[in-house]
């Protein structure tokens, strides 16, 4: 395979370090304010904000540069329905038969149950795919790397996009999650990775009164 052409490094900007403080400061305040929202309002986004949203995600750093992912952006009420009506068909399963004494108890102080609403009242559903591997346009099978990496790394950035664009979001991973792939019509070479919900928050929503881990307990510097 020819390697790629170099070229300038055209998008860089370096910032006075008294800039970057600010900057690197700003943004942390910013993110700090991410909540995990459980009660959506039914209002509607723009399509622009998502599809921006994604093409942030689409930026993220992967495995040779293959790109193993797909966002399936579901608004469409039937087909939230039939998401909602199968997870919730897992997580009765969880909650019930799979999850472990341990696993209840750590989950308890939040509050989850089997009932996932959200999956039909928030605007939008962004299912993100996992592909294990690519097909060329001869029908062959490209091996992906690092998949699991690069899909987390992209998730993640669109989390902290759809922030940054004034909405709120929710993780959510039933398990399994193959009925994903036949309700959304996805090949076998994808993988269901993530349901993120979004959209505003419903009025007078409340969050668990939590705290996250000091910096000393999260890094070290040597």
């Amino acid at each position: 395979m020819a390697k790629y052409k170099q070229i300038p490094l055209l998008g860089y900007h370096e910032y006075p370090v008294e800039e970057m403080m600010d900057r690197s400061q700003d943004f942390f305040e910013l993110m700090r304010r991410r909540r995990t929202v459980r009660d959506f309002a039914d209002k509607s986004v723009p399509r622009e904000v998502i599809e921006n949203c994604i093409k942030t995600a689409g930026t993220a750093p992967n495995g040779a540069n293959l790109q193993p992912w797909h966002f399936v952006v579901v608004s469409d009420a039937q087909i939230k329905r039939a998401i909602r009506e199968s997870a919730e068909i897992e997580e009765k399963e969880f909650y019930e038969r799979r999850a472990t004494p341990e696993w209840l108890e750590a989950l308890a102080p939040l509050g989850t149950n089997a009932q996932k609403p959200f999956l039909e009242t928030a605007p939008y559903l962004i299912v993100i795919f996992a592909q294990s591997y690519g097909i060329g346009e001869d029908g062959q099978k490209i091996r992906h790397y690092y998949v699991q990496e690069s899909v987390g790394i992209a998730t993640g950035m669109l989390i902290t996009a759809i922030h940054n664009a004034g909405l709120v979001s929710l993780t959510h991973t039933p398990s399994p999650m193959n009925f994903l792939n036949d309700i959304l019509n996805r090949p076998k070479n994808e993988r269901p990775y993530l349901i993120l919900v979004i959209g505003y928050p419903e009025d007078g929503v409340t969050v668990p009164d939590i705290s996250k881990k000091s910096l000393d307990e999260i890094a070290t510097f040597v």
